[in-house]
């Protein structure tokens, strides 16, 4: 809370460039609202000129979901020539489609999905949503997942979680754990900038006892030095 996003940003650009990878360009994390899982306040670590995020404060009691997407390449994934299966809705954009099998189709998407993402494989008349997904993407009723590849003899890794910003500190609650591979997978680099080894040591999961213990010792600290 009270960090600014680029400062963040910054942060997991130089954790990435510490193990030699790059994150995956329009990999970004969100905050999150009800209903609302992308929202406004973007984190985008692999910037261009042309696309930006825009800076902004954290704030307390905001969620947070962190997309972390690494590659050993140059993070510039292609679109693969793969028939699109994940969509979302448009909110913002309304049309009335001119067949029944499309408008039956996003008749079912505003009562199954209105606000998360949905496969294809979800609806049981496949016909309907061959049809139905055509003429909507058309009218840009929907935003489609595309599917991206590295350069061949490129690893990508993904993980996500999400982060509460409380009063009394940061708090992850989603996000499956590493267990066994965290012990197997050993890396041959390793974290080197000091700060960072800092940053990473403190615990994911900050209580608000343990934040006033290390202000108290930092304000001791001060106290003995000014002495």
């Amino acid at each position: 809370v009270g960090n600014k996003s680029t400062v963040v940003a910054d942060t997991m650009n130089k954790i990435a460039d510490e193990y030699k990878c790059k994150f995956v360009f329009g990999a970004t994390s969100h905050q999150m609202k009800k209903h609302v899982f992308e929202g406004t306040k973007t984190i985008m670590p692999h910037q261009t000129e042309e696309h930006k995020a825009e800076e902004f404060e954290f704030e307390p009691n905001e969620v947070y979901g962190i997309n972390v997407v690494m590659s050993t390449g140059d993070g510039k994934g292609k679109e693969m020539e793969v028939r699109h299966t994940v969509y979302k809705r448009a909110p913002d954009v309304t049309y009335l489609l001119k067949t029944a099998k499309a408008r039956q189709f996003i008749s079912e998407i505003s009562k199954r999905y209105p606000a998360l993402p949905f496969t294809l494989r979800a609806f049981e008349d496949q016909q309907m949503a061959r049809l139905g997904v055509s003429e909507a993407k058309r009218h840009e009723l929907l935003e489609e997942y595309t599917v991206l590849q590295e350069k061949k003899g490129n690893c990508v890794a993904q993980f996500k979680f999400t982060v509460l910003l409380l009063p009394g500190g940061a708090k992850k609650v989603t996000g499956l754990p590493l267990g066994e591979a965290e012990k197997n997978i050993v890396s041959s680099l390793s974290i080197q900038d000091e700060e960072i080894k800092k940053l990473l040591a403190q615990p994911a999961n900050q209580s608000s006892k343990a934040k006033k213990k290390k202000e108290k010792g930092a304000k001791k600290e001060e106290g003995e030095a000014a002495a």
